[in-house]
C-alpha cells in the first residue's frame, strides 16, 4: 500500500506538465490556410473581418491595402524551446517563396512584409515579432467592399431632420484618392432624390478620413473627396451646386477609435450637414 501511494504524486506531476505544455488555442481560432504556425506555439487570440485595411511596406514605401482581414497572435507554449526571431522569419519567408510569394520588406525592428498571388487573390502579409515568445501575423486578401447598407432618400431626410446631420457610408474611394468609385452611384442618386424633394434644403458636404498618413495629407484628401461628391451631384444628378458647400476635416472629428480597423472604417465617411 505504501509503495503505491509514493508513486501517485509522480504520476500526477507528469500529467500536469503534459497538460500545461499543450495549452489549447483560443476558442474559434485556427491557423490560416496559407501559413502553419511555428512548432511549439499556440494561438492566443485571433480576429477575422470580411473587410479591413492595414498599412504594409513595399520597396520602402507605405501602402494601405484593403480587403479580407485576418490577425493571429501566437504565444510560445511554456515547455517549448524558444526560437530566435530570425528562425521564425526565415521559416515564413521560405514557405511563402515556395508558393511564388516575395518579401516586400524585412526591417531590423522585428517586422517582416510579404506578398503572394494565389488562386486569383493577392494576399499581403505582415509578421511582427518583438520578443521571441510571441509573434503576430496580419493578412489582407486584397479586395473591394461588398456594399450591404444602402441609404435611401427617406432615411437620409429623416436623419437630417432629427439630428441636422447624417453620416453616409455608401460613397467609396480608392485608398489615398478622391475619385468616386462606380458602386457609389446608388447612394448619390438617393442623396439627389432627397434634395430634389426638398428644394429649400442646403447642405455642407463634409469629408472625413481615418488617421492613417499625415494630418496635412488627410485634410487635403477629405476636402478633395467632398468636392468630388458635390461635383457628382451637380453634374451627374442635376443638383444646383449653390446648394452644396464642400469641406474637409480629415481625421479631426472621429466617431470611433482609430486603434483598430473597425473604428477606422467608421471614421472614413462623408457627412451631410444642414446649412
Amino acid at each position: 500500500m505504501t509503495h503505491r501511494w509514493l508513486f501517485l504524486p509522480i504520476v500526477w506531476l507528469f500529467i500536469a506538465v503534459s497538460v500545461f505544455a499543450q495549452e489549447p488555442d483560443a476558442q474559434g481560432c485556427k491557423d490560416s490556410a496559407l501559413l502553419s504556425r511555428f512548432p511549439g506555439f499556440r494561438i492566443q487570440r485571433c480576429t477575422q473581418n470580411d473587410f479591413g485595411a492595414y498599412k504594409f511596406i513595399d520597396a520602402k514605401k507605405e501602402i494601405v491595402v484593403e480587403g479580407r482581414y485576418t490577425e493571429i497572435m501566437y504565444y510560445k507554449n511554456p515547455e517549448a524551446k524558444t526560437p530566435s526571431g530570425l528562425q521564425v522569419f526565415r521559416n515564413i519567408e521560405n514557405a511563402i517563396k515556395k508558393i511564388g510569394g516575395v518579401v516586400t520588406d524585412n526591417s531590423e525592428d522585428g517586422q517582416l512584409y510579404l506578398k503572394v498571388a494565389r488562386d486569383g487573390a493577392e494576399i499581403w502579409i505582415n509578421v511582427s515579432m518583438s520578443i521571441a515568445e510571441e509573434y503576430l501575423v496580419r493578412m489582407i486578401e486584397k479586395g473591394t467592399l461588398k456594399q450591404e447598407i444602402v441609404a435611401d432618400a427617406a432615411a437620409l431626410g429623416a436623419g437630417l431632420k432629427a439630428e441636422g446631420r447624417i453620416a453616409v457610408y455608401g460613397i467609396h474611394f480608392d485608398t489615398g484618392k478622391a475619385d468616386i468609385k462606380p458602386d457609389s452611384e446608388p447612394t448619390l442618386a438617393e442623396i439627389a432624390k432627397m434634395l430634389k424633394a426638398q428644394p429649400a434644403l442646403k447642405l455642407h458636404v463634409v469629408g472625413h478620413t481615418d488617421n492613417v498618413a499625415s494630418l496635412e495629407l488627410n485634410l487635403k484628401l477629405s476636402k478633395a473627396r467632398a468636392e468630388a461628391v458635390v461635383q457628382a451631384l451637380s453634374v451627374r444628378h442635376g443638383v444646383a451646386a449653390a446648394r452644396l458647400i464642400p469641406h474637409g476635416v480629415g481625421p479631426v472629428a472621429p466617431v470611433a477609435s482609430n486603434d483598430g480597423e473597425a473604428g477606422r472604417a467608421k471614421n472614413r465617411r462623408v457627412e451631410l450637414v444642414k446649412q
